[in-house]
């Protein structure tokens, strides 16, 4: 099918299908490793079930491929083409003689991507890549990429897709109660990233039972204009008998609302059966979906951050090697914790968007930019500007980045036009518009405009929307050239009539010139008055700051002026030794957009001592908190060589209360996953330090417990386990972890050879409560049973009390905290 031809199926409501896992729990059928093997063992099950949804009114049907790709069946002799051939022809099979469509059901690999976990994201794709190729060649009609958390694996899959076919392809994510994906993903970021990516509809499925997906789903409807899905569970499962409680009735309700909010596309996940379908079918039968009430926001995003391009925003202009001797030589060193330092201090300074350049002679920029983005994403979570004149960097570069980015930049040359605008078109991405061609800067603002017009015409041709493009109207040193401020100033108010949003180097305007902060600071006032968005300033620099947190108190951005207040009384916080070590970021002068220095900054600090054991320890705690490796480790060799701590010391006063603040943001929904792994990343770089000074002294080492993980037998998720084992081992617990599918004879054996006092039991899958039963029992017969703490999407405390499990762990931070109390600290 055509996308076409999906678009005119959307004017109406179009019917997904109910579960699958669940209707293959109700049959009888012999185990398998994973589900998608009984498409070739047990064909006429699977489309039996496929035709029940077909008779209840489904208008697509998922294939049962959901679970099938490279890294999940690498153990198996079944090949991935076999399992995807016939899921898809089990479908076909069910569908004859109706207009039902079939999908190819593509589903999370499992694994954690870079910096969370080890596969890349090349990686990722590869393996996309591989189920999309045999799913097209088994002659699926379309995609549908879901149950989605993480929005980086998200984009590698809907690359995959849209890459190695030209089927339809519909994506829904899997949001928590907070709002969030269990990776921190917001909806704003799912819907600028993949509304830029070009998905063909998008919404929500699983996780959370339909009357606490309502409110989501509304405020998704009101962020894209792209058709909208709702998949949700039938409430919440019993974890003892794996029965969805919630009545049809109920569920009835629920999808009322879905049908007010102006959803398209109706199904159900988990629990849900023909039935609900069957509701689905009466309650939208002769019905069109409602008009949605969309305002389109045009902006860029993180995984976790959203900027929209109607508002005010400062960029970071530091991450380039203008000027800077000392970035310079950090990227023909490869030395990417630099870049990553110069991204932290920036957002910590209040950036809204980094700017990222590493062009410099000698540096392979195709190499270095997509290195450079990986780095940043690891610790910041600011969206980025890709800043580069080399195609294929860019292109590099914004394949990886994790949400949508920003190009700086295209201008009104030939060559510029016909290579910038395709890569920008391909990706969606916000687009820098430099008022220059080749007869260079014009003298008035006029001919800036013209070129302006230029570029927003190709820009169309290529299918940009204006509102993509950031003008900037360039910003010229008052020394030289003191009647083109005028010029820029009347460019900017233009673009703003025309509803386009600007950005501008305002640094510029004051070279060469005394008392450069006062120059500049006016001049971005008075640009920020005339309709400037988005300045590309040093955020260090206080003075400017100051004068964009009035602005957006007096535009109405900054509701109750509340950030204002926060920045004053911070800065009034702030400590002396915090001062110090910001000092340093204004050593060198940095450059605005078009090239010109800037020194800015109080100097008056930088000859203290920065290496004093009262800094390396604020270092230390700092560099945990934020992710940073190699600073983590550096700041506890110097507290070590200057003998102001011992490796215990350290441990206590520094690395666990670091890591207990994170914790403790975490379960605030200050931080997200990424930073917790990132902070547990940072520590245990700190405790291999530590553990080679004990070495070398050889005093022992540092060790808490022994406490065994394992994923229950018959369940083969273990991302959550991997995740719990990351912190224990950071926390300094000696983890033994016994992998998924873990027989319960093995971890019996597993306590009684290690003498183990605390036990982690995970399960994701109600199917697999048994199981976790059975192994609780197991460990009960012995003489001196160990502690038993259970975790899993599935479980509550209730049903871990249930199965006479200790303690439940809601999440990792939990986790820590029961081993503490086991461990007597």
């Amino acid at each position: 099918m055509n996308k076409r031809e999906f678009k005119d199926r959307l004017k109406g409501f179009t019917l997904l299908d109910g579960a699958m896992g669940t209707m293959i729990q109700q049959r009888v059928l012999p185990y398998a490793e994973i589900p998608e093997l009984y498409n070739l063992r047990a064909p006429e099950v699977m489309q039996e079930i496929h035709k029940e949804y077909v008779d209840a009114g489904s208008d697509i049907i998922y294939a049962n491929t959901f679970g099938a790709n490279p890294l999940k069946i690498k153990d198996l002799n079944e090949s991935l083409e076999e399992i995807i051939q016939a899921g898809i022809q089990n479908a076909k099979e069910a569908v004859k003689g109706t207009d039902t469509l079939v999908a190819l059901d593509v589903g999370p690999t499992g694994q954690l991507l870079e910096p969370m976990g080890t596969l890349s994201f090349e990686a990722a794709y590869d393996a996309f890549a591989s189920v999309v190729k045999a799913g097209v060649k088994a002659g699926a009609d379309l995609i549908v990429i879901e149950t989605m958390t993480d929005l980086y694996e998200t984009k590698a899959a809907l690359l995959a897709a849209k890459e190695n076919s030209d089927l339809p392809v519909l994506v829904s994510m899997t949001f928590e109660a907070n709002g969030r994906t269990f990776t921190g993903c917001s909806l704003e970021a799912m819907a600028l990233t993949l509304e830029s990516l070009q998905a063909d509809a998008i919404g929500l499925n699983c996780s959370l039972g339909p009357s606490q997906m309502v409110e989501l789903i509304d405020k998704l409807s009101h962020l894209t204009s792209l058709p909208v899905l709702a998949k949700p569970n039938a409430g919440l499962p019993d974890p003892r008998t794996g029965k969805y409680a919630m009545s049809l009735q109920k569920f009835e309700e629920a999808a009322k609302k879905f049908i007010e909010s102006g959803v398209n596309l109706l199904g159900g996940c988990c629990g849900t059966n023909p039935e609900h379908i069957q509701i689905l079918e009466k309650l939208t039968e002769n019905k069109k979906p409602v008009s949605r009430d969309v305002t389109k926001r045009y902006g860029v995003c993180s995984a976790s951050k959203a900027f929209y391009s109607d508002q005010v925003g400062v960029v970071g202009e530091r991450i380039n090697p203008t000027g800077k001797k000392r970035f310079a030589k950090a990227l023909l060193d490869q030395d990417l914790d630099v870049i990553a330092r110069f991204a932290l201090e920036q957002k910590e300074a209040g950036a809204d968007l980094l700017d990222v350049n590493v062009g410099y002679p000698g540096v392979d920029e195709e190499v270095m930019l997509p290195a450079a983005i990986k780095k940043i994403q690891s610790v910041c979570d600011l969206p980025l500007i890709l800043d580069s004149s080399n195609p294929k960097a860019l292109e590099n570069g914004l394949r990886v980045v994790n949400g949508k980015a920003a190009i700086n930049s295209v201008n009104g040359k030939e060559e510029s036009l016909n290579t910038i605008l395709p890569i920008a078109a391909k990706y969606n991405t916000c687009l820098v518009a430099l008022c220059l061609d080749d007869e260079g800067i014009p003298e008035d603002a006029q001919k800036r405009i013209e070129i302006a017009k230029k570029i927003i015409d190709r820009a169309d041709q290529m299918g940009i929307d204006k509102k993509d493009l950031w003008i900037d109207a360039l910003t010229l040193t008052l020394s030289a050239q003191q009647d083109q401020a005028l010029e820029t100033l009347q460019t900017v108010e233009w673009a703003d009539l025309q509803g386009i949003p600007t950005i501008l180097g305002v640094s510029n305007i004051s070279f060469g010139l005394p008392l450069r902060i006062l120059i500049t600071q006016t001049f971005l006032i008075g640009a920020l008055s005339k309709g400037l968005r988005l300045a590309i300033i040093n955020p260090n620099t206080k003075e400017l700051m100051d004068a964009v947190a009035a602005f957006k108190v007096i535009n109405n951005q900054d509701k109750g002026a509340r950030a204002y207040i926060d920045r004053f009384a911070l800065q009034e916080q702030k400590s002396k030794e915090e001062s110090r070590r910001k000092a340093q970021l204004h050593k060198e002068p940095s450059e605005s957009a078009s090239g010109f220095l800037e020194v800015a900054g109080d100097h008056s600090n930088e000859s203290e001592n920065l290496n004093s054991p009262q800094s390396e320890s604020n270092d230390l705690i700092h560099a945990i908190k934020n992710g940073m490796e190699s600073e983590a480790a550096h700041a506890a060799r110097n507290l070590l060589n200057n003998a102001v701590c011992s490796e215990l010391d350290i441990t206590e006063k520094y690395l666990i209360p670091a890591l207990d603040q994170v914790g403790q943001d975490y379960e605030n929904g200050i931080l997200y996953l990424p930073q917790l792994l990132s902070a547990a990343g940072a520590a245990q770089k700190v405790f291999e330090v530590l553990k080679e000074s004990m070495a070398e002294k050889g005093t022992g080492s540092i060790q808490k417990g022994k406490i065994v993980l394992a994923t229950v037998k018959g369940d083969i998720h273990d991302i959550g386990k991997n995740i719990v084992k990351t912190l224990l081992e950071n926390y300094g617990y000696q983890v033994i972890d016994l992998g998924r599918d873990t027989d319960p004879q093995l971890v019996l054996e597993t306590v009684e050879k290690h003498q183990i006092r605390l036990v982690g039991l995970s399960a994701l899958m109600t199917t697999t409560i048994p199981s976790m039963e059975e192994t609780i029992a197991l460990l009960h017969t012995l003489k001196n049973p160990p502690v038993i703490m259970v975790g899993g999407a599935v479980l509550t405390q209730e049903a871990a009390k249930d199965i006479k499990a200790d303690y439940y762990a809601k999440d990792a931070r939990a986790s820590v905290a029961i081993a503490r109390k086991v461990f007597g600290q």
